[in-house]
């Protein structure tokens, strides 16, 4: 999953993408990359974004999904949103997915689900609990995680979508400690037990900065998020959302030719 930002702030790429032509030539070069899905965004959920309007996330959006569904009319596109009206609008366009960085559990969660049931789309629910980190140290975080996205597919079954049109995300960086992450990133595989396909969404992020503290931009973090899409795969992940496709795949594949662990 390519992720195409059409926004100005987001953490690594913010501002490159904004105009429609822009936009369109960085999803041509992710698709020649090997891209199977563009997740497309125009509303930074990057830690202190400033929310924007939702006529300002439309305006930024729409120019780019209708250019997409013009030129790439077999790829599946996805649209980043937590809000109805924008996800309603993709959705008449023909997108096929919603990524929810609220995993249906924000105020237009129940809105969201009840959209992509009726459309046929699929939804991502990502894990975004911040009560999370007032866990003790010594507590298992795995637990509270896979309680919470049950919540999130129960509302999903609840608007009508089937478990086989649900991906889990444990959102790697949204209200967890340092620790926390890495305890998610190296037990990925017990997302399984819900059932559903899981996404990882690590690309470039702080979590590796912290890790590795050299790294202190997201521009040096490309190794490192090559390492964890391998040891995701290994972990029987399907979904990666990635800035840089043509890297990602090619560790994807090598690790997939090893198998699952």
């Amino acid at each position: 999953m390519g992720i195409l930002n059409v926004t100005d702030d987001s953490f690594f790429d913010g501002g490159q993408h904004l105009s429609p032509d822009a936009a369109l030539a960085r999803a041509r070069s992710m698709i020649e990359e090997g891209a199977d899905i563009l997740d497309v965004g125009g509303q930074s959920t990057r830690p202190g974004h400033s929310e924007i309007p939702e006529a300002q996330e439309l305006a930024r959006v729409l120019p780019v999904l209708r250019a997409l569904a013009a030129e790439f009319s077999g790829l599946p596109l996805s649209i980043d949103t937590y809000r109805p009206a924008v996800a309603a609008a993709a959705l008449s366009l023909g997108v096929q997915i919603v990524n929810d960085v609220h995993g249906l559990q924000g105020p237009g969660g129940t809105e969201l689900a009840r959209l992509a049931a009726q459309a046929g789309a699929a939804v991502v629910v990502m894990h975004n609990d911040p009560a999370l980190r007032d866990l003790a140290a010594d507590v298992d975080p795995l637990p509270s995680v896979l309680a919470w996205l049950e919540r999130s597919l129960a509302l999903a079954a609840a608007a009508g979508l089937p478990a086989d049109r649900v991906v889990v995300d444990p959102g790697i960086g949204f209200g967890k400690t340092q620790a926390q992450n890495l305890i998610l990133l190296a037990r990925l595989g017990e997302l399984h037990a819900l059932g559903c396909p899981v996404l990882l969404g690590v690309s470039r992020k702080s979590v590796i900065g912290h890790a590795l503290p050299e790294l202190a931009t997201p521009a040096d973090r490309l190794e490192p998020t090559l390492a964890l899409t391998a040891l995701a795969v290994r972990q029987g992940v399907q979904l990666h959302r990635v800035h840089d496709v043509r890297a990602n795949r090619r560790a994807a594949r090598m690790a997939a030719a090893l198998g699952v662990a």
